[in-house]
């Protein structure tokens, strides 16, 4: 009987270490009792519930007793809720704290609509608080002389709560800055006025509200560097030129082609031409319109010619 009895007691042993596991992993007493000290009313049963809905009562409990000392009232359903869809309480908490420090307007549920949208909320509101720098990459633009320049802005944005939650992002504001950019120095008269007073490309961007319908304000826009580039006027030009050099030459040569086509088409109409003496010669012989007498004349008359003209040719070239 001896073996018997230690081994009922040894599984009585692991049977009451499982059951007193499962009772403070479903009731956690320790966190219970901090809430209770720490001015948080939260029931045994509210933290079992939570428990069974596979929630962490650490997530909610721990945030919802600093929010009571910080003095703001939350719900602890609302807090669940939030946990359960996915959101991230402490963080939200967090910004609720900073925001009422601040005395920034941040309601739970905008707050807790900004942190499903999937933005930082807590992010935004320290940049609410503490607006940041966006540095635009470098945007090249020509200005009216043909110059080119290549300028760098840097972006002061203070984030806009309100519009968060379906509000565009820095890209946006990036964006629209380095278009506003491109269209300040395309409209200045040379690039030397844009050297002289880079402020007036700051004016004409923020003149233009490029932050509506997006997530920030911007407060400044300052230039932090415009470069000179090249002459893209005169290269325009010189590739315009070359252009119409290769047209010219295209043209020259389809004229030269056609003079040749034509000089040819008259060599072939007089080898033509020639060619229809002997039958034209041969018709006279056979119709008796041409004699021998008169043939033979006419080739003496033709070698006299010729003679006459070696003769002048010669006496030109010999003086």
């Amino acid at each position: 009987m001896g073996p018997d009895i230690a081994i009922i007691a040894l599984i009585l042993l692991l049977a009451v270490v499982v059951v007193v596991t499962l009772f403070f992993y479903f009731v956690p007493l320790g966190l219970w009792i901090t809430a209770i000290f720490s001015g948080v009313r939260v029931g045994i049963g509210t933290l079992v519930g939570m428990r069974l809905r596979k929630v962490n009562p650490a997530a909610i409990v721990r945030p919802m007793i600093s929010a009571t000392k910080a003095g703001l009232d939350l719900n602890l359903g609302q807090m669940e809720a939030h946990s359960l869809a996915g959101g991230d309480v402490g963080r939200v908490v967090t910004a609720l704290i900073s925001a009422d420090r601040a005395n920034i307007e941040l309601p739970w549920r905008r707050a807790t609509a900004i942190d499903l949208a999937g933005r930082d909320v807590l992010e935004a509101v320290q940049v609410s608080v503490n607006p940041k720098v966006i540095e635009t990459p470098r945007v090249s633009a020509v200005a009216k002389d043909g110059i080119q320049l290549t300028a760098v802005a840097r972006v002061t944005v203070r984030a806009n709560i309100e519009r968060l939650v379906g509000g565009a992002g820095e890209e946006t504001i990036i964006a629209r800055v380095g278009e506003g950019t491109v269209s300040s120095i395309g409209s200045a008269v040379d690039h030397k006025a844009v050297l002289e007073n880079p402020d007036a490309i700051s004016k004409l961007v923020l003149s233009r509200g490029l932050d509506a319908g997006t997530a920030y304000e911007i407060l400044s826009i300052d230039i932090a560097d415009v470069d000179v580039g090249r002459n893209i006027g005169a290269q325009l030009q010189t590739d315009q030129a070359e252009a119409n050099k290769r047209v010219a030459q295209a043209n020259a040569e389809e004229r030269r082609a056609m003079a040749v086509a034509v000089e040819q088409e008259m060599r072939a109409r007089v080898v033509e031409a020639e060619a229809q003496i002997p039958l034209a010669l041969a018709e006279a012989f056979r119709s008796g319109n041409l004699g021998i007498m008169d043939y033979y004349k006419m080739q003496n008359v033709q070698a006299d010619t010729q003679m006459r003209e070696a003769l002048a040719t010669n006496g030109t070239d010999h003086s």
